[in-house]
């Protein structure tokens, strides 16, 4: 059973404002290994962009959905992303309850991976 103190509106402010600091670190870790091979194969700077975006974004709300569920556990995290949707101009502006679905960021890392493909035979 979860804490009280766990499911309060102080402890998903907090980790709403930990998600926020380690998104752009996390963003740019999982970006520039694609950057880079793109600007290797010379790809246009528009291809270049909307591929490192699809493959960096995916792997960052892996991690931070990860960060949510170490934090509060797996049965309780369907409360903090209500709190979200509660929130949707504050804390959860940018969270969408899609994006955290398994089949969505397997589809954006598989079109970035074909990007990547058709940047390098082109």
């Amino acid at each position: 059973m979860a804490n009280r103190k766990e499911l309060s509106e102080q402890n998903f402010r907090r980790i709403s404002w930990i998600n926020i600091l380690l998104t752009p670190p996390l963003f740019i870790l999982f970006a520039w290994p694609y950057a880079i091979i793109g600007l290797w194969f010379q790809f246009p700077e528009y291809w270049l962009y909307l591929g490192t975006f699809l493959f960096a974004f995916p792997m960052t709300l892996t991690i931070l959905h990860g960060h949510v569920t170490i934090a509060l556990g797996a049965l309780q995290r369907s409360h903090y992303h209500e709190w979200l949707a509660r929130h949707r101009w504050g804390f959860g502006f940018w969270l969408r309850p899609f994006y955290f679905s398994t089949r969505f960021r397997l589809i954006l890392l598989i079109i970035s991976f074909v990007l990547l493909v058709a940047g390098v035979i082109v």
